[in-house]
């Protein structure tokens, strides 16, 4: 396999937290419109996290918020979020830097995506890149299973036929832009 000297993986993800910046930096300046909400999925053991003891004890692996109704003060930064939140009727600050989000997904419209963890550590060593667990989904997946997204529909044209080539084989050619160049 071709090693990703560009590593497409890490700079998807990054465009992908930067919709989620954008978004709730939006949320923040104009309020939620029309039926817009989002669950925010993120690791309370990453790094900057912040969240009260009692929180961290009932969530010590992941946990996902809710901004819809009752939250109030969300700043957002180049690096992170902040907001006051209510759990069990105590009011609490949750300070969440973007790399820390696993999960993002707006029920109104059933749009969302989740995060993988990628390994950056080897790459900046000098010692090769090491492939992602898995890729970050492009795909709408709700962050929990209560609700599902309907699938995508079908593209509406068909993809036009394959033509074999000259020795009866249908796989793809590289071709040289030379080849097409005048001489």
């Amino acid at each position: 396999m071709a090693t990703d000297h560009i590593r497409y993986d890490i700079l998807a993800q990054a465009a992908l937290r930067g919709v989620v910046r954008t978004v709730l930096a939006d949320a923040a300046k104009k309020g939620l419109p029309g039926e817009h909400h989002f669950k925010i999925s993120f690791n309370t053991t990453a790094s900057g996290v912040r969240l009260s003891e009692r929180m961290r004890a009932r969530y010590p692996q992941e946990m996902t918020i809710v901004l819809q109704h009752q939250f109030w003060d969300l700043v957002v930064s180049e690096q992170a979020f902040e907001v006051g939140l209510s759990f069990g009727g105590i009011p609490e600050r949750v300070g969440v830097p973007f790399d820390a989000v696993t999960a993002f997904y707006d029920p109104a419209v059933q749009f969302g995506f989740q995060f993988e963890t990628i390994e950056v550590a080897a790459a900046s060593e000098g010692a090769g890149p090491k492939p992602a667990e898995k890729p970050a989904s492009l795909v709408a997946q709700p962050p929990d299973a209560e609700s599902k997204p309907e699938p995508l529909p079908a593209p509406a044209a068909a993809a036009p036929p394959v033509t074999p080539g000259p020795d009866g084989s249908t796989g793809g050619e590289v071709v040289r832009l030379d080849r097409f160049r005048k001489k």
